[in-house]
């Protein structure tokens, strides 16, 4: 018994280490996560408005004055999927993962992955589906400057034919305990009206009559060449943000589980033990009376 009640000390000695590391990630989750909300949430109504524009540009303009306005015959697809670099997020990355595999496996045309986060290698490894180029992927993204290698390169290959048309795969921030896997169509920009982030933002929109025209100074061309690729990119940053944010909200929920889990664990093993020992200290007392009355 004696044996017993040292290796069930053993183990909530191990649990209770194990909670201190799980707390300790929680706490890290937790300020990380209020950054990321708080960046998600002050770009997401200008990336919503600036999303609807576009729209009312690619229905309103000549779409001979910018290659981004022209749309053609899918023939190949290229797809930015937006994961995590680290687990311990729960489903975080396997859902996602998920959804994207579904996407190309139902895509109706080739499709190309451009790969932001190290989990995300999935998608070639245990999926077998093509990846074009992998982007280092920064723990918690604060400035559109650090994702300018992928929105150039994403657009640059859709102006000059590669890709016919361009989507983003990432996970939709909603709240600390709810984040959405989505797949969101970037170009052609025509019957595109999905807006990133599940907040009430859509209010904010610019109710716009349909009989009106774009006036561009000095001259349409010069405009669009800077608006719309930047626009494009700011769509890009925000679906990152919205992944961060989601990222880390379900990292802080896992180990905040891991950690209830462990005290769950811990109590039950400090009842085991305690009853090992009443035990144990029943039978020597059991002992102890049983000799004695021997001696009589």
């Amino acid at each position: 018994m004696g044996v017993n009640t040292k290796i069930i000390r053993s183990r909530i000695k191990s649990i209770s280490n194990t909670k201190k590391i799980t707390k300790a990630m929680e706490m890290i989750s937790a300020v990380k996560m209020r950054k990321a909300v708080t960046n998600v949430l002050a770009t997401r109504s200008y990336a919503n408005l600036a999303w609807s524009m576009l729209q009312d540009v690619a229905r309103k303009t000549d779409i001979s004055l910018h290659p981004l306005l022209k749309t053609r015959p899918v023939k190949k697809i290229g797809l930015i999927f937006i994961t995590s670099n680290r687990g311990l997020s729960g489903g975080f990355s396997s859902k996602l993962l998920l959804e994207a595999d579904k996407f190309i496996k139902n895509a109706n045309a080739e499709v190309e992955v451009l790969l932001m986060g190290k989990k995300g290698r999935k998608i070639y490894k245990n999926f077998g589906h093509k990846v074009a180029a992998e982007f280092d992927k920064i723990d918690l993204t604060t400035k559109v400057e650090e994702i300018n290698a992928l929105s150039r390169m994403a657009v640059e290959d859709y102006v000059s034919g590669k890709y016919d048309k361009l989507c983003v795969a990432y996970t939709d921030f909603a709240s600390a305990i709810k984040q959405t896997p989505k797949i969101k169509e970037l170009l052609p920009f025509v019957n595109q009206d999905t807006d990133l982030g599940e907040t009430n933002v859509r209010e904010a929109k610019i109710s716009v009559p349909d009989a009106f025209e774009f006036k561009f100074e000095p001259n349409p061309e010069e405009v669009l060449n800077i608006l719309i690729p930047r626009l494009v990119e700011m769509q890009i940053y925000q679906a990152i943000l919205e992944s961060d944010a989601s990222e880390h909200s379900a990292r802080m929920m896992a180990m905040r589980n891991a950690s209830d889990a462990a005290s769950d664990i811990i109590k039950d093993l400090n009842y085991t033990f305690n009853k090992a020992r009443q035990s144990a200290i029943t039978q020597e007392i059991a002992e102890i009376v049983g000799g004695a009355a021997a001696l009589e």
